[in-house]
């Protein structure tokens, strides 16, 4: 009661700052971290305070629910469902992933085969709406228009306070097996395989991912929950996560680890900064070894433009930012890779089955049906006479040649048509209408494509 007494005068204060805000000034959540890829121009805008809106408020064990405020970051979600052997549906791979940022964004990870994204496993939402009102929004109330349109609606219909989400029982260790394939189809075929059934080799499996380090190297990840493990695995300091991904077929983490195992390298990202060598890994703390930390030098090289100095003084071509995560059907997965490789050619690229479970309508995924998530992150030389867009635009249209969409965490070059068709700009419209008539927040377009 004293959690959700501090709540409800935290919502509050967030509805009466929001009140406050000019008429003239856009409204942005004022948050200690992000995991956007979107560097917004110059607007006149007004920040909206979340501090006290970042904490579990009950985790309950009987009912197998958490009720969390909106800026909670998935870290400190995680240790209190795992304190009481519970952890969220879908944990999305970077710490400081809020709640409030996956659902009304996107999140994924390797139980998503099964479980979908994280907004699938949300039973209520409690909104601060664009037209400024409180509302709980369910999927069996006046507001499951907009319980269902959230998701993908990046802050313009308004902003999550409080979710109430389910929770899954886990076992204190991961078991995982990497599996090795020298052929991109028979890879994907491999990995349909094991989501339809849900097992691999006559064994239930709990997670599923995969590695493409090249065309002729794919590996498919699978882990299972385990009571006891006869060794652990520690990738928080020395040791590379993904590195092992190729030297070893079988491996144990705890569940907390395994969730994390990401996070210490980015994935891969950290080998931009030079982490990944010995003498700067060994001298470097720990606790700086975070994908928080790698993404605020990023927003200080967007800032600074360092890289691009550094790149034209050493007379190389101007490089391009490739950031992004896309899902194409798993039958075309191998279509998509072909394409990457030979067109944009940077390596690895994370692999993550999804099959989503309901209808979401700003992100139209098919009902049932599996598709693969690609991640790929990182910088591109552009060819003599190409500007930036370049690469990112042939991906788009490439992505929806094969039936894919493309998450819009980070840039986008659609023109608004194109964009509107694809993000269902006719069920996008009645929601933003009815929730936020004045327009006070921005719409989608202008915020995921035009970066204001």
């Amino acid at each position: 009661m004293t959690q959700m007494s501090a709540h409800r005068r935290a919502v509050e204060q967030i509805r009466e700052s929001y009140a406050a805000i000019p008429a003239d000034a856009v409204p942005r959540l004022a948050k200690a971290t992000t995991n956007l890829f979107r560097f917004r121009e110059g607007v006149k805008a007004a920040k909206l305070s979340a501090r006290d809106l970042d904490q579990v408020i009950e985790v309950d064990p009987i009912t197998m629910t958490a009720e969390v405020q909106g800026m909670t970051t998935y870290e400190h979600l995680v240790d209190a469902t795992l304190a009481h052997g519970l952890m969220p549906y879908v944990v999305p791979q970077l710490k400081t992933i809020t709640l409030g940022g996956a659902v009304t964004g996107l999140g994924i990870e390797s139980s998503s085969f099964r479980d979908g994204l994280p907004h699938e496993s949300v039973e209520e939402l409690e909104i601060l709406t664009g037209d400024g009102r409180i509302v709980v929004a369910r999927d069996d109330n006046e507001h499951r228009d907009l319980f269902r349109a959230f998701p993908n609606s990046y802050g313009t219909l308004g902003y999550a306070l409080r979710i109430r989400i389910k929770l899954r029982a886990v076992q204190p260790y991961v078991r995982l097996s990497h599996i090795p394939f020298a052929d991109a189809d028979k890879c994907m075929l491999a990995m349909k395989e094991i989501c339809e059934s849900g097992e691999h080799e006559g064994e239930p499996v709990d997670f599923v991912d995969g590695t493409f380090f090249g065309p002729g190297e794919l590996y498919i990840t699978v882990g299972r929950f385990a009571e006891r493990a006869p060794y652990l695995s520690d990738y928080t300091g020395m040791r590379i996560y993904y590195r092992s991904i190729q030297t070893r077929s079988r491996d144990w983490l705890t569940v907390r680890d395994y969730l994390w195992r990401w996070d210490t390298d980015w994935f891969w990202c950290s080998r931009a900064f030079g982490v990944q060598g010995a003498l700067v890994r060994s001298l470097m703390p720990r606790k700086w070894m975070r994908s928080d930390v790698y993404r605020k030098l990023v927003g200080l090289d967007q800032k600074y433009g360092v890289i691009a100095r550094v790149d034209r003084w050493r007379g190389l071509p101007m490089q391009e930012s490739v950031i992004q995560d896309i899902e194409v059907p798993v039958e075309r997965g191998a279509e998509f890779l072909e394409f990457f490789h030979g067109k944009v050619g940077m390596a690895p690229v994370w692999m993550c089955p999804l099959k989503s479970n309901g209808e979401w309508p700003l992100y139209p995924l098919e009902q049932g049906r599996l598709y693969v998530n690609f991640g790929f992150w990182g910088m591109v030389p552009l060819p003599r006479g190409q500007f930036d867009g370049y690469y990112n635009r042939l991906i788009e249209h490439q992505v929806h040649e094969l039936e894919g969409h493309k998450s819009l965490y980070s840039t986008s070059f659609y023109p608004p048509d194109e964009f509107w068709k694809f993000y269902n700009g006719n069920a996008y419209w009645p929601v933003k209408r009815a929730y936020d008539g004045g327009g006070r927040l921005l719409d989608l377009y202008d915020k995921c494509v035009r970066g204001r």
